[in-house]
Parts: structure tokens; C-alpha cells; sequence
């Protein structure tokens, strides 16, 4: 280095240069932040040999790969990316020897695709490779001598500029990861913190994100939830993305590069996204993208994804912080995802509880009083709201509404339905029309308002109790079973189509004299529809048989007796159906 700077000292160029170099370390020492020191190196190196652009490159062992900056004219600095091997910088940086060429277009070592991704002529160049304690670091390179040519004494500049430069980039990159550690522990503690302090799922997803902006620099972000039913990756809580394109990106495991990650558990850097075809462009400036999985105990929770505007914008280090955080991450979803079931599951358990309450509205406080008559009904859901209805009606004197009838479905959705039927069905009483028109009326009024998978089954009969004559019209329904005193048995079939799937259906009626010691009884197919551990049914057969073996007890006795018999008959895995009887005798 001592005859360098001899030679330097022989003309008045070399000691122009020589306060260049000497002014260089107040330039490098004068920031410690890494970008700067950077900018600083770059100007240092047009400065020093007279260039009109310049490169610095750190050598990366993980990827084997030179990253580094190119400054050329007044733009601001680009990212690249160099190949060991590739062009004069990566020959440099195989050989470890410098390179000097003022016609580098006739060189074998010339790559012609970095002057046409940059849109510039190379005329001259000149590289020189970067160590630090004997060990390789990276390269410098100046492009394009201002005065046509570079020469010998600006290679001996390089020369000596290499350890300066070399030195100013590591107490940066060195500074920079120690300042980066200690902002990310303290964003970790946190958003730990603050995640903790939040059940709301929507607003701990977005928390995540906004924390990642402190040690993470990205464009657009989003965490995707996968729903374990349809293993469908759904986005949660997104930034950066337009709302109309993410509001209609479902993706479902191994679709793109997120599907993919969900699908494979593992993290993925892509440096730039359009050589790799699952990548679904939902965002057109995006360029580079990182995605990692969202894990809990093995089990996939999620994924986070960061998309970069620039090529080549994530690291390895960057990949390893997201994990970390995205563990972290994991157990705070969960927590909140925990903290909504319960909350859903407590607002749909006071729906039910309302619903029920007006549900049992509908149904009879008492059974009338009706001389000659022993009049029974009961109805057992099989969950919180039922599916089924049944009323007695009182409508002039001596006429008893009687009705039973099934609603499809369960729950609320049923309950409603039921209220509709029951709300029709009572309006064209009052309106004293027959039987079969009121079926029809109501049918009508249905089909108007229910969609087109719902309907109803029932049957409905009017008792002349005077006349001890019952006239009723079956809707679809179960046939109602008449056990006559002699043990004869008819099933009431006649009527029409099931309620409320299409209009305009006629519906007939037909009266049956009721006879002493007669008993009359509807039901839903909850009783005849249990099953025993072998999959028989408990059809109308058995119930038949209750009603003859028990006939000389009250309707009530009979009622429980035949409840009885399907609970002992049903296995006690089957989950039953809702279970409503009416029986009517005439003593």
C-alpha cells in the first residue's frame, strides 16, 4: 500500500486524488445509517474516478449471490442482483482480481443483459473486489469514465478506497442488524401486549399487520385464515390490496403461492413474481413477495403474506422474523377466534331461547273441555326449537279446530315458517271458509312467501262434536290413524300436496263419524321414524298396537304410554326428531 501511495504523490492528478481519498473517510465516517453509507459510496466512487455511474455489491453466502446498489446520473440508487460468475463483477468476485476494460462490449466477460435492463450504453468499466479480515466482502465498480477512458491510477484509487469502503459498509450492516434485533424484540414484546388486549378476531388481524410495518418494509399485506370445514383459504384482514379484487380472492389449499404455502407448511421467498407462475396478480405493482405459514401446535392456522413493489425485497432474515412472529401471531388468532365461537355461540343460544319462548306461544296453554270427549296433545322438540305445531281451536260452539303439522327444517328458520303457517291458517278460519278452501288459501299464501326448499305438512279437521263428526283435509301430512272400537283401523289419507310448494292446488275434505269408543290420532313422523340399534323403524304398527292394548285408558295415559315406548325403542345414539301427538277419544 506504501508504494501506492508513493506513485500517487509523483503528479498533481495523483495529489487531487489523494485529497479525495483523505476527505472519502469523513464522508464514510459521517453516517453509520446503512442506506446512506451506501448513497455515500456510490457518490464517493463517481467522485474518485471521474464516472458517470457506479455499483457497490455485498456478497451473500446464503443465496451465493452479489446484492447490491447501482447509481447512474441523478436517479436515485436501483437494487441488483449479480450471479457468481456472471458479467465482469461476478468474475471479479470468483477470482477476487480487478478489472479495468474500456471497451467491455468486446470482452467475453461482457453481460449484455444488465446494460439493457438498465437502458444505457457501456463504454468503460472498472471493478475492484472487497475484503474485509482476508476474507471476500463484495465488489465496487465504476462505469463509464467521464474523460473517455479509465486508467491505471484509477484502479490504484480503488485500491485504496476498497478498505475504507469495505470497513464503512460492515460497521453499517453491523449497526443496522443490532438497531433492527433491538426493534424487533421490542415490536414482539409489543405487539404481544398489544394483541393480548384484544378478543376482536378483525381487529388483532389488523394490529399484526401494522405491527409488521415497524420491521418489515412492505407494500401489501394480508393474513388469510383457513376455515377447516372446505379448507378454503379465506383473506381476513388485508392493506394495499384494491378492495373490489380482494373481496373476491378465495383461494383454496395449494391455489397460488399462498395456497401453496398453506398446503406445503413451509415459507417461501419470491424475488420476483412474474417467473413464477402461481402467483395470481392481484396487485399488478408488485414484484417480489413473501409468505409464511401460521402455525399452532403443527396445527396450520393461517398464512401471512408481504408483496414488495421492488424485485429481490425480502431476505432470509426477513423470512426467519416472520415466523418468529407468525407463532406469536398464532396463538393470539386463536385466542380470538375461541372468544368469537363462544360469542356466537351465547347470541345464537338467546336467539333459540327467544324463539322458543314465542314458539311455545303457539301452542296450547290447555286441551278444551269437550262433553263426550277425551282430548290429549303434546309436543316433545327434539332441540331447542322445534319443527313441529298443533293447536286446538275454538271456533263456534260444538266446532273444534284440530291441527298438527311439520315444518321443514329446524331452528329459527323453522320457527318463522311456523309462524306464517299458523298466522294463515288462523286468518282463513275466522273467515268461515270450508275446509278445502282454507287449505287452499293458506297454500296460496305459503308459496308466497317461503323459498322454494321449504314447505309444510299438516292436517287439518273441524270436530262437530254435537254430531260426533270430524272433517279434515290431510296436506301432505302423515296419515292420521282412527282405531275403532272393534280394533278396525283407517288411515286418514284424503287431502292434497304438501303447503307451500305450489299454487293454486286443490285440496279435498272428508268427514268420518266418530263412533263410542273410537280414538283418533295424528302425529308427526318423529314417533314413527325412530330407530333401534338394528335401523328398524317404530312405525305406525306399534302405534296401532299401544292405542289397541291401552284403549281403556284416558287419551293423556295413552299419550305418555306411546312416549314411552319410542324412547325405550330408539337407540340412544339416534338423535330424534321432534315428537307431537294428538289423541282424541270419544267416551
Amino acid at each position: 500500500m506504501s508504494g501506492l501511495l508513493d506513485r500517487l504523490k509523483d503528479s498533481k492528478e495523483s495529489v487531487e486524488k489523494l485529497a479525495l481519498i483523505a476527505e472519502s473517510s469523513h464522508m464514510l465516517n459521517s453516517t453509520i445509517e446503512y442506506e446512506d453509507v451506501l448513497k455515500s459510496v456510490l457518490q464517493l466512487l463517481t467522485q474518485a474516478v471521474n464516472a458517470e455511474g457506479a455499483m457497490v455489491y455485498r456478497y451473500d453466502a446464503a443465496s451465493d449471490e452479489l446484492r447490491g446498489r447501482f447509481y447512474y446520473g441523478d436517479t436515485e440508487p436501483q437494487r441488483m442482483i449479480i450471479k457468481m460468475g456472471q458479467g465482469f463483477v461476478g468474475w471479479v468476485a470468483q477470482n477476487n482480481q480487478p478489472v479495468l476494460s474500456n471497451c467491455p462490449s468486446e470482452d467475453k466477460r461482457y453481460y449484455p443483459a444488465f446494460t439493457k435492463n438498465e437502458d444505457f450504453d457501456l463504454t468503460s468499466i472498472i471493478c475492484y473486489p472487497l475484503t474485509l479480515r482476508g476474507e471476500f466482502f463484495g465488489v465496487i465498480e465504476a462505469v463509464n469514465a467521464r474523460d473517455g477512458k479509465f486508467e491505471q491510477s484509477d484502479l490504484d484509487t480503488l485500491e485504496i478506497l476498497s478498505d475504507q469502503i469495505a470497513l464503512a459498509i460492515n460497521n453499517a450492516q453491523l449497526y443496522r442488524s443490532a438497531v433492527r434485533k433491538a426493534l424487533e424484540k421490542k415490536t414482539l414484546f409489543d405487539v404481544s401486549r398489544l394483541l393480548m388486549t384484544s378478543l376482536n378476531l378483525d381487529e388483532v388481524l389488523h394490529n399484526i399487520l401494522i405491527a409488521l410495518k415497524n420491521i418489515i418494509e412492505y407494500h401489501a399485506g394480508g393474513v388469510y385464515l383457513i376455515k377447516e370445514e372446505s379448507q378454503d383459504v379465506e383473506s381476513i384482514s388485508s392493506v394495499g390490496y384494491d378492495d373490489v379484487i380482494n373481496a373476491d380472492l378465495h383461494l383454496k389449499v395449494g391455489q397460488g403461492i399462498v395456497g401453496n404455502v398453506a398446503k406445503s407448511g413451509q415459507a417461501e421467498i419470491i424475488s420476483d413474481v412474474s417467473k413464477d407462475n402461481r402467483y395470481i396478480n392481484a396487485r399488478p405493482e408488485t414484484n417480489s413477495e413473501i409468505v409464511v405459514p401460521i402455525m399452532l401446535d403443527m396445527k396450520l392456522v393461517g398464512v401471512l403474506n408481504l408483496e414488495h413493489n421492488n424485485h429481490d425485497a425480502f431476505s432470509d432474515e426477513d423470512k426467519d422474523i416472520l415466523t418468529t412472529f407468525a407463532t406469536q401471531a398464532a396463538i393470539s388468532i386463536e385466542r380470538a377466534r375461541l372468544h368469537k365461537y363462544m360469542l356466537d355461540q351465547k347470541k345464537i343460544e338467546e336467539q333459540l331461547h327467544i324463539a322458543r319462548t314465542i314458539q311455545k306461544t303457539f301452542l296450547p296453554d290447555e286441551v278444551p273441555r269437550i262433553d263426550r270427549y277425551d282430548l290429549w296433545g303434546t309436543n316433545i322438540p327434539s332441540g331447542e326449537v322445534g319443527g313441529d305445531y298443533y293447536d286446538f281451536i275454538n271456533i263456534v260452539q260444538n266446532q273444534f279446530g284440530i291441527t298438527i303439522a311439520d315444518v321443514s327444517g329446524k331452528g329459527i328458520p323453522a320457527a318463522l315458517i311456523m309462524a306464517s303457517f299458523r298466522a294463515s291458517l288462523i286468518a282463513e278460519i275466522r273467515n268461515n271458509y270450508a275446509i278445502r278452501t282454507i287449505c287452499r288459501k293458506v297454500n296460496n299464501l305459503l308459496c308466497e312467501s317461503l323459498e322454494s326448499e321449504n314447505f309444510v305438512t299438516a292436517i287439518y279437521g273441524v270436530l262437530d262434536s254435537k254430531n260426533s263428526i270430524f272433517t279434515f283435509s290431510n296436506c301432505g301430512h302423515n296419515p292420521g290413524l282412527l282405531v275403532r272400537k272393534d280394533n278396525s283401523v283407517e288411515e286418514l289419507f284424503e287431502g292434497g300436496l304438501i303447503l307451500g310448494v305450489r299454487p293454486d292446488v286443490r285440496y279435498e275434505e272428508r268427514p268420518i263419524y266418530i263412533n263410542a269408543g273410537d280414538i283418533l290420532c295424528l302425529f308427526t313422523d318423529g314417533i314413527t321414524e325412530a330407530e333401534n340399534k338394528k335401523g328398524e323403524q317404530f312405525e305406525t304398527e306399534r302405534m296401532v298396537e299401544i292405542i289397541k292394548k291401552h284403549r281403556k285408558l284416558s287419551a293423556s295415559e295413552i299419550g305418555h304410554k306411546m312416549l314411552s315406548a319410542v324412547h325405550g325403542f330408539a337407540h340412544p345414539d339416534f338423535i330424534m326428531d321432534d315428537l307431537t301427538v294428538i289423541l282424541l277419544k270419544r267416551l
